[in-house]
């Protein structure tokens, strides 16, 4: 499996396109420690400071690219995978 550097993906989930946010699937440990997968997510933006709590917001996408479902606060250190990349510090 190919792997891809944390800091990496932070800027990649961060970048625009125009005025939108890319499209990626990404893998998660929620607080539970239960692994949610999001085939299909975008960044968006959380209450709380994201950058000096080491969060992002994601919001997940049906295959259209509409929204669905809620914000998810997701730590920085629980992402797993990143478009089908494993997840390195």
């Amino acid at each position: 499996m190919e792997n891809i550097h944390r800091d990496e993906v932070l800027e990649d989930m961060e970048r625009t396109d125009g005025n939108a946010k890319p499209y990626f699937s990404i893998e998660f440990y929620l607080r539970n420690g239960e692994v949610r997968i999001l085939p299909k997510a975008r960044t968006c933006g959380l209450k709380a400071g994201m950058r000096e709590n080491r969060m992002r917001g994601i919001k997940e996408a049906d295959p259209s690219g509409r929204d669905t479902g809620h914000v998810y606060p997701v730590s920085i250190d629980n992402i797993r995978k990143y478009n089908g990349k494993k997840v390195t510090l």
